[in-house]
């Protein structure tokens, strides 16, 4: 099915990108044109990426947390030596 009618972006083709790497609307606009023209199928992107549709986002995210905890934890180790 058709996300950007514009340019004649489907779902797959921004599924492929996310997949790829670009997991947020901008970088799929930067990959495939889709949401540059009339913009209306920028939410229906967003949809698809908030869907599983960027397979990346989850492990940053729990990067993200593993990095704001290892400072504490360093900070525990020094204050025991």
């Amino acid at each position: 099915m058709y996300v950007c009618s514009c340019f004649g972006i489907t779902e797959q083709q921004v599924r492929e990108h996310a997949s790829a790497g670009a997991c947020t609307p901008r970088q799929i606009a930067s990959a495939s044109k889709a949401g540059t023209d009339c913009g209306s199928c920028v939410r229906r992107i967003q949809g698809l990426l908030g869907r599983g549709g960027c397979p990346r986002r989850e492990s940053a995210a729990e990067s993200a947390v593993a990095a704001l905890a290892a400072p504490a934890a360093t900070a525990g180790v020094a204050e025991a030596a």
